[in-house]
């Protein structure tokens, strides 16, 4: 481990938060495109530091070789794949000068900024004027952003020019295919899955514009309001309250068996 001190910047590689706030550590840290991040040491007056051995330095020794102190890269991208952290969407290059502990797969830095920011289609909007409206907290610091597309690197901005064409064509076609996925989603079809809340699942066996008719084990077919069936994300499934639905002709108590039903139970 050598901590020298660097004039000239390193290159390594780590992720970030991204929402409407803007650019943040995983640890909350926000990240400003008027100045560089400078480290600082969290250590409590103990020398405690989330449950690590005691140790305390002056704060102008950041980051120091014996603390955790100190802005975090890694040197291979790589690196943040095996442990997961392309999963937060944002990731990309980072510049690190100043005091930098150097460890087996990373550095410690005193001050960071990013070199470049490379972002997972799942994190992009679907309409163009929220991109480039959350795109803006990205291209204040002045660098190059490309998105992921089947392991290529696509540019998006450039810091010279702006927008890149190719960026842009791959946004509308991003756009288009996500208000397919999105309508095809919406469009109840014969065969998907309904939960039935307090009841189990059934099965779509017919559609019209006002009714859905859905079949639960040997219960008799049930018509269903489709404007009472709400869409599950989480679950990939349409779901259905009977008791929100007490009161209409679509209640809880036509989740029975016929006669001829009966007798098979």
């Amino acid at each position: 481990m050598t901590t020298p001190d660097y004039i000239s910047p390193i290159v390594g590689y780590r992720v970030w938060q991204w929402d409407v706030a803007g650019l943040k550590s995983l640890n909350g840290e926000a990240w400003c495109a008027d100045r560089p991040l400078s480290a600082l040491c969290r250590a409590d007056a103990r020398g405690f530091i989330s449950g690590l051995p005691r140790f305390t330095h002056d704060s102008d020794q950041m980051p120091h070789p014996s603390c955790t102190c100190g802005i975090y890269a890694a040197k291979a991208l790589e690196r943040l794949r095996q442990c997961g952290y392309s999963r937060f969407g944002v990731y990309g290059e980072v510049y690190l000068w100043g005091t930098v502990i150097e460890h087996e797969r990373g550095w410690r830095a005193q001050y960071a900024y990013p070199k470049s920011f490379t972002l997972a289609p799942s994190v992009l909007p679907s309409s163009l004027s929220t991109i480039d409206a959350r795109l803006r907290t990205l291209t204040a610091f002045g660098t190059d952003i490309f998105v992921l597309h089947d392991h290529q690197h696509i540019a998006l901005w450039k810091k010279e020019s702006g927008y890149d064409p190719t960026g842009l064509d791959y946004l509308i076609t991003n756009r288009e295919t996500y208000y397919v996925r999105h309508l095809n989603e919406r469009t109840m079809k014969p065969g998907d899955r309904v939960a039935i809340l307090g009841r189990g699942i059934g099965l779509v066996k017919d559609t019209s514009p006002r009714e859905v008719t859905v079949v639960l084990g040997k219960l008799a077919p049930l018509p269903i309001a489709r404007k009472e069936i709400i869409r599950d994300q989480q679950n990939n499934r349409w779901e259905w309250n009977p008791i929100t639905a007490e009161g209409s002709k679509y209640a809880s108590s036509d989740l029975r068996p016929s006669e001829h039903q009966r007798s098979e139970l």
